[in-house]
């Protein structure tokens, strides 16, 4: 007896001195908008009023040259929560399943309305991941981060319970126990490409007559008011943003956090959105450290793959070797620049399609598989946009000019090469000009190296990639955890199934846990006090997850 009250006693001091020294590690906010270019204040574009984000820039490390990996919502994220490019581990397709917000819907009953090159309808499912990719927010719970999302994932695969201490429209900081760091993470969709036609009855905060055109829309009243309704969107986010940077600033904390605000890709608007051109990829990104009082432009390449790496340098944790993202800021920061960046775009709902883009600081480089679909990708979604139907009738009308036709071209050339200073939006074709064919080859080399490094899939029918992680076209379901113990403070917990995390929650109450329940992740072993059950259960990415298994005290 008095042997465990000694044990009992020293895990007490040990808990409540780590709990001093993660108490001085910094707290991580990532503000993440949606569908948003780099068309705000300082990024030169002043037609939206944006205090707030102009306030969080001039203390900020301003990056001019950040890029997702591909140019929709889902396989952009996946890349962010995982260190990996989709192409790589099957979320590059969009969109699999109906796992969009907290923790999905785990519902994969039915047929979606995607086909793949082959013609096969795709099921919906959550994408089985390799064995070694976790979401990397696991990585920080395990070293006493208090991780939380508010609200969207869309991953491409269910969020295990592993991913985050909370998860849901209320999941907040405040809710963390005393002494613990955070990552907090907050979606705000009010600039998705949905509030095009969903805000049209809301008033314009920007005038239509001063919005300034890329030369690819063509000048008319239509154009003027989406483009107005989108730089009207972006207001309101800001405002949005005010809010909770207010709330951090007010709970004492805005020294003590490091602040990300990015967009998950380019702007909702003809020719952002889903493209793989620097109009579709390029995106706001600023990083507030604490300390610093002034703003700094960073002209470095980043991509949303070394978003994961960076954050566990910047909180001292190890980053795993499998990441396909390096570092760019915290000790464990890679000093190695990129000199390029990698795009991807493959179906996006029900228009498929197979295209590479690689971009260096000087050109951009297309490699496309299907010459023969259309540049221009007759997606339904997207026909909600009145701008978008109007140009569409007005190209089949002939009314076009040759940088606004250039677009809804019906053949794509295999190739395509653009000067980025000469031609910022990519629409003088360069790849048949001797004057650059060093640099071609350069870029055309670079992409088939990096195709062949990250193991790019993309060429896999979708409907044999199910299969390969489905197979017999059934969700495989993790193995149930194996508990063992030798006495109550030494219980272990192991699993039988590869890639697998274990998820627990200890509590005194008797009952059925579900998602929300807060588990934790299970790392060392365990001790349980007098009267505290045990509920453990597996997980793993794309996997159903286990029975919860109950060990009693």
């Amino acid at each position: 007896m008095m042997k465990n009250q000694k044990k009992h006693f020293i895990l007490i001091i040990l808990i409540f001195i780590s709990n001093i020294i993660i108490a001085q590690r910094p707290n991580i906010l990532w503000i993440t908008v949606e569908d948003i270019s780099p068309t705000l204040s300082f990024y030169g574009d002043s037609t939206s009023l944006t205090p707030n984000l102009d306030k969080l820039a001039s203390q900020s490390l301003i990056y001019k040259e950040a890029f997702t990996t591909v140019g929709v919502c889902a396989p952009s994220r996946s890349s962010l929560i995982t260190g990996m490019y989709p192409v790589s581990i099957g979320t590059h397709q969009m969109r699999t399943g109906k796992d969009v917000f907290s923790w999905g819907s785990r519902d994969y009953s039915g047929i979606s309305n995607a086909i793949d090159v082959n013609g096969d309808s795709i099921p919906l499912h959550s994408v089985v991941t390799p064995v070694d990719v976790k979401c990397f927010t696991e990585y920080m719970r395990r070293d006493g981060y208090f991780c939380t999302n508010n609200s969207k994932t869309d991953y491409q695969f269910a969020a295990p319970v592993t991913a985050w201490d909370e998860n849901g429209n209320n999941s907040h900081w405040r809710n963390r126990p005393i002494g613990k760091p955070f990552f907090s993470v907050f979606n705000f969709n009010t600039t998705h490409e949905s509030k095009m036609w969903m805000h049209r009855d809301k008033p314009l905060t920007v005038d239509p007559e001063s919005v300034k055109l890329p030369p690819y829309y063509p000048d008319t009243k239509i154009v003027r008011q989406d483009v107005a309704r989108n730089y009207s969107n972006i207001e309101m986010v800001d405002k949005e943003i005010g809010k909770l940077l207010f709330d951090l600033e007010s709970d004492g904390l805005l020294d003590n956090t490091i602040i990300f605000f990015f967009s998950d890709h380019g702007g909702p608007l003809p020719r952002g959105k889903r493209e793989h051109y620097v109009s579709g990829l390029n995106v706001p990104f600023l990083v507030r450290m604490p300390g610093l009082t002034d703003y700094k432009y960073v002209y470095d390449l980043i991509s949303f793959v070394d978003l994961a790496p960076t954050v566990l340098s910047l909180v001292d944790i190890e980053i795993p070797d499998h990441f396909q993202g390096k570092a760019f800021l915290g000790k464990k920061k890679n000093n190695t620049l990129r000199e390029f960046i990698y795009g991807s775009g493959d179906r996006f709902d029900e228009t498929y399609d197979r295209v590479r883009s690689v971009i260096s600081k000087d050109f951009v480089y297309v490699r496309n598989y299907y010459k023969n679909l259309p540049a221009y990708k007759d997606n339904l979604y997207r026909k909600n946009i009145d701008m978008t139907n109007e140009m569409l009738e007005m190209n089949k009308n002939g009314l076009l000019d040759k940088n606004q036709s250039y677009w809804y071209r019906q053949k794509k050339t295999k190739e395509e090469f653009y000067e980025r200073d000469n031609d910022p939006y990519s629409l003088n074709n360069l790849i048949n000009d001797k004057k650059y064919k060093d640099q071609i080859i350069k870029h055309r080399k670079a992409l088939k190296d990096w195709q062949k490094e990250i193991n790019d899939i993309g060429g896999m029918a979708e409907k044999s990639l199910f299969y390969q992680m489905w197979p017999n076209g059934v969700q495989p379901k993790a193995n149930a955890p194996i508990i063992n113990s030798s006495d109550k403070l030494n219980i272990t917990i192991s699993s039988d199934t590869e890639g697998a995390s274990i998820a627990y929650i200890i509590s005194k109450k008797d009952f059925q846990p579900g998602l929300d329940d807060g588990w934790l992740v299970y790392s060392k072993p365990l001790t349980l006090l007098p009267g505290e059950n045990l509920y453990a259960m597996t997980t793993r990415i794309g996997y159903e997850d286990s029975e919860v298994i109950k060990y009693e005290n």
